[in-house]
């Protein structure tokens, strides 16, 4: 089959474009802003393309149309595409007849930790020798890919049946407005934790957590959801119905289901039902990431992997770029990269450098750039979040552009005193950076987009 993929150069779009190459189809796509490093992995798998959506490309004359959701009502190729009554359909509804329906398919939802879960989720079953496939919104470092069918075993190419995603509650595409998470025929799925987020297409919680019971709706009798224990919101989902296995993880030491304790150096012990299962040591810090963990122990248990194996393995994990990412150093300054964009993400992400760190001053530079934050849904919440950094940075563009905030930075983050400032300017920003840092400080560039690559700049900067 040939498929024209349009908006490939998204994370989930892209990896679905390796993914389909894999398993065979002849592959072409197309995009607004066709650039490294998304343009250059797909090229390099041989896929064909092309910058824009000009209505000529129709005459490729594929067999079937694939829609990224970045694609709406007015986009001059889609409407071509109406105009013939050619054959199209969304990413995650193709994913899911075409990779998916035949898999034993875990799926790890939430509104934070989803990349690093199913990261972590991923390697416990490559260790356990099982060659899962993934699509992951992320690089795992132990893998250095985002996306494959399947795994190595004994050296030969294994048909795993086993296949870990990140499974997003975002809108599936213009046309159709439920979650993409409801196409993956999960068997296995994990709901890490349930806040308000993607104000621009759900109104309240309430209607997200309508989208979360869709999910637990599609899991099979035979299935199992792995659910956080400490969420009110999730606990009204479960309430909502359930004809599954469920299994808390987060809970207090003693109860049903899983808990864990910490150790001042970072190690914790993992609890099940009560019983000790063994001790995680390893190299991440924050107890957001231990409940992530705990959470990847639990599914992996559900698919076969004895808990002890699934500890060991995550000794050896080593995390997921962009996911406190050592950028580099420059006349004993740290540069950190992070993924972190909404408030509850800002602030655990902070908490576990200054766990790492100790008193060594944190220097947080944050691009409030996601299309909740950009409508200032969550603005009022950005002061509390950054309280354990020493100086903040915050970037917001002026103006009427696509990237241009609709609210004053600078007021929003009032409310921290004279430790924090707000640019415009990256440049600007770069300099007060460079003019506030002294060694032995780290500095923690917080986005969930490119920032304009600020951390080399401002690596080039303090050098």
């Amino acid at each position: 089959m040939h498929i024209h993929i349009l908006g490939i150069c998204g994370t989930f779009m892209g990896g679905l474009a390796v993914l389909a190459k894999e398993a065979g189809h002849k592959v072409t796509g197309c995009d607004a802003n066709v650039y490294p490093p998304m343009s250059t992995q797909l090229e390099a798998q041989g896929i064909e393309l092309i910058q824009g959506f000009d209505p000529g490309q129709v005459k490729l004359q594929p067999d079937l149309f694939v829609i990224g959701n970045v694609v709406s009502r007015g986009n001059p190729l889609m409407e071509e595409i109406l105009n013939r009554g050619l054959p199209y359909v969304s990413g995650p509804e193709w994913m899911g007849n075409h990779i998916l329906r035949d898999k034993w398919v875990l799926a790890v939802a939430g509104t934070h930790g989803k990349t690093t879960t199913s990261a972590m989720l991923a390697w416990i079953l490559e260790d356990a020798g099982y060659a899962p496939g993934f699509l992951i919104g992320g690089v795992p470092m132990n893998f250095g890919i985002s996306a494959r069918l399947s795994g190595m075993k004994d050296g030969k190419k294994q048909d795993s049946i086993f296949f870990v995603i990140e499974a997003d509650e975002y809108d599936t595409a213009f046309f159709d407005k439920r979650s993409k998470f409801v196409h993956y025929h999960a068997r296995t799925a994990i709901l890490n934790n349930l806040e308000y987020d993607h104000a621009d297409i759900f109104p309240d919680l309430t209607a997200i957590e309508t989208q979360f019971h869709h999910l637990v709706r599609t899991i099979p009798g035979i299935g199992r959801l792995v659910v956080n224990g400490r969420e009110p919101a999730l606990e009204r989902v479960i309430a909502r119905g359930c004809w599954s296995e469920h299994e808390n993880f987060g809970v207090n030491p003693g109860q049903s289901g899983w808990s864990l304790l910490t150790h001042e150096d970072g190690r914790f012990d993992v609890f099940f039902d009560g019983q000790t299962q063994g001790t995680v040591e390893w190299q991440l810090t924050g107890e957001h990431n231990r409940m992530n963990a705990l959470a990847a122990i639990a599914a992996a248990r559900h698919v076969g992997v004895p808990v002890a194996q699934a500890i060991a393995a995550l000794g050896a994990f080593q995390s997921v770029k962009r996911r406190m990412e050592l950028r580099g150093s420059a006349n004993g300054v740290a540069v950190y990269d992070d993924f972190a964009h909404h408030p509850t993400a800002i602030a655990t992400t902070v908490a576990g450098l200054r766990k790492k760190v100790g008193a060594a001053r944190i220097l947080a530079v944050l691009e409030p750039r996601s299309n909740t934050m950009k409508l200032g849904t969550m603005k009022d919440a950005l002061p509390a979040s950054l309280t354990d950094a020493d100086l903040v940075f915050g970037y917001g563009a002026k103006g009427s552009g696509k990237e241009a905030l609709g609210w004053d930075l600078a007021q929003a983050l009032s409310p921290l005193g004279e430790k924090a400032n707000a640019f415009d300017d990256l440049g600007a920003l770069v300099q007060a950076i460079k003019q506030a840092a002294r060694p032995g400080d780290h500095v923690l560039v917080m986005s969930n987009g490119g920032f304009g690559g600020v951390h080399q700049k401002l690596l080039d900067a303090l050098a």
